[in-house]
């Protein structure tokens, strides 16, 4: 297969992949899915399975039973008869069953105390290739001053760490989600840092110093500067692809030089208030 080729099916299949994502509620069998890529049942079911690395039937039900999930633990009060329904289940009891299954733990216990290393081990080696148009601009970024929670550890559990920015968001009310910015901030690299050194801040922008608290919150700020920036669409999971197009191939044809600040996502929006798919991020690549 010529580079040409591949690109095109690349393409194709990613608009599958943006059918399921938006369409989970809806028709997403075989006869549906092929015609979406143009391709035959037969030949739908081959190339399908090597972009993904399972066959679509069981990625259909993933994609479902992973947004159940979100839903569990950042959905609020949703009850888990309503997540089932949702998920395309009859009752709480398969729901039950599918999701131990896959995630080794039942929606009550995921909700309680989620083990979120099962969770990526199922979900980190189906996440196709994307293709997103990188339009990258020069900004001047304005100094912002953050309550920060410092993840510290294996980047698989980061979950936990944003669950507990999320309660201390709701508790104090100094950095509301819905009328202040969110941020992340990269110290490393999760795909070459041993875990143990992993590090990672969740941020809220604060108008007011924060105090010392339970939550281990601390006040950080964002400096001003030129910074890089480029939009990434979609799962926080493929926001990787995003980050190294910046540093290995857009930062070498600029001319520009980095400055000793690290890389940060600004979080437009975030799940439960939109789905996966919706999600908009802002990467920034501080600059001299």
């Amino acid at each position: 297969m010529n580079d040409s080729t591949a690109r095109t099916y690349r393409e194709r299949f990613g608009k599958v992949i943006d059918y399921i994502d938006q369409h989970l509620d809806g028709d997403l069998s075989v006869e549906r899915l092929s015609q979406v890529a143009s391709f035959s049942k037969f030949h739908f079911h081959r190339v399908f399975s090597s972009h993904t690395g399972i066959n679509v039937y069981r990625y259909v039900p993933l994609m479902r039973l992973k947004r159940a999930s979100y839903q569990l633990v950042f959905g609020g009060d949703a009850r888990i008869i309503d997540i089932a329904l949702d998920a395309g289940f009859e009752n709480p009891e398969s729901f039950s069953r599918a999701f131990k299954r896959i995630f080794d733990q039942t929606p009550s216990q995921f909700r309680k105390s989620p083990a979120w290393k099962p969770w990526w081990a199922q979900l980190q080696t189906v996440t196709p290739e994307r293709l997103q148009n990188m339009n990258v601009t020069i900004v001047d970024f304005e100094e912002t001053k953050i309550a920060a929670l410092e993840h510290r550890g294996d980047p698989e559990l980061i979950n936990d760490s944003v669950k507990r920015f999320i309660e201390w968001r709701k508790q104090s009310g100094l950095s509301p989600v819905h009328t202040s910015k969110s941020f992340g901030i990269a110290y490393d690299n999760p795909q070459t840092t041993e875990p143990d050194e992993f590090r990672f801040n969740l941020c809220g922008s604060v108008n007011e110093a924060v105090l010392d608290n339970s939550f281990g919150i601390v006040n950080r700020t964002i400096p001003a500067g030129r910074c890089a920036r480029v939009r990434h669409l979609g799962s926080h999971q493929g926001i990787g692809a995003s980050a190294v197009y910046l540093y290995r191939d857009w930062l070498p044809e600029s001319g520009e030089a980095l400055r000793d600040f690290p890389l940060f996502f600004h979080y437009l929006n975030l799940i439960p208030d939109v789905e996966e798919h919706e999600l908009i991020t802002d990467l920034y690549l501080p600059l001299q």
